[in-house]
Order: C-alpha cells, then structure tokens, then sequence
C-alpha cells in the first residue's frame, strides 16, 4: 500500500470530522432531527408543515460551505478524472442506494453509529464493503 503523503491532511480531516460531528449534534439537540443528508432533501419533496425552513437552510448551509472557504483561502484545484455520464450513473447508483438503505452515509454512519442504531451498523457496514468492493474492482481488475 501506498501512502499519498503530499495529499495527507490528518488536521484538516480532524477538523471537518469535527465540524460535520457538531453539525449533526446542534440538529439533533435544536430540532430533535438526524442530520442524514438525503433524508432532509428528500423531504423537501413531501414536506410536512413547518418543515420546509429548516431543511432548507440546512441545505444552504452546506451550498454555502465553498463560499466560507473563499473568505479564507483559495479553493483546492478540482480534479475530475471521469466523465459526466460516469458520474451521473454513479449519482443515481447513489441515490437508488439511500432508498433502499432508508439513508445515507450521513443519516447511518454519523448519526446513526452514535447513537449505536444497529440498522445503521448494518446498512455501514454494507456501503462500507462496497466501496471497498468498488475501488478494488475499477483499480485492479478494469483498470480505470
């Protein structure tokens, strides 16, 4: 295994770790809700009364999150090694998964690992394993 030790940023990991924890933390502890980003989007689809503002700036606060950035700092150069109908196949995959898996990364793996849910173990480990699955077979058996 190689490490990438030019593009090794433990602190700045640390940090958003940190920051998406505090994130998740203040909306359950001001809302009563778990902050699963597809949970809160696609309630925008079917909202409840009442429900719309908070999604919403919810939502805006993670659009806004580059523009932070710039207040501080140039944006790290954008890399993208794959076409857009790779990408968008690979968003819809994504989408598809986070309705059978009644969640997302951020509903099951951070929030849901806290608070110890053994469903949200189970649908971790599972999207843990394909991705894991997924990066073995395009790197070492396509070759892409």
């Amino acid at each position: 295994m190689h490490v990438d030790w030019i593009h090794f940023t433990p602190l700045a990991s640390l940090g958003g770790g940190i920051l998406i924890g505090l994130a998740a933390a203040l909306l359950l502890l001001a809302n009563g809700r778990i902050a699963g980003i597809s949970g809160i989007a696609g309630g925008l689809l079917r909202p409840a009364g009442g429900d719309i503002g908070w999604r919403l700036a919810f939502l805006l606060g993670l659009a806004s999150a580059p523009l932070a950035w710039l207040a501080v700092g140039a944006m790290p150069p954008a890399q993208i090694d794959h076409s857009p109908a790779l990408l968008t196949i690979a968003g819809l995959l994504v989408g598809v998964g986070t309705r059978f898996g009644s969640g997302c990364t951020s509903g099951h793996g951070v929030c849901g690992i806290a608070r110890l849910s053994p469903r949200s173990l189970a649908a971790t480990a599972c999207f843990m394993a394909a991705g894991f699955l997924t990066v073995f077979v395009m790197r070492h058996i396509i070759g892409a």
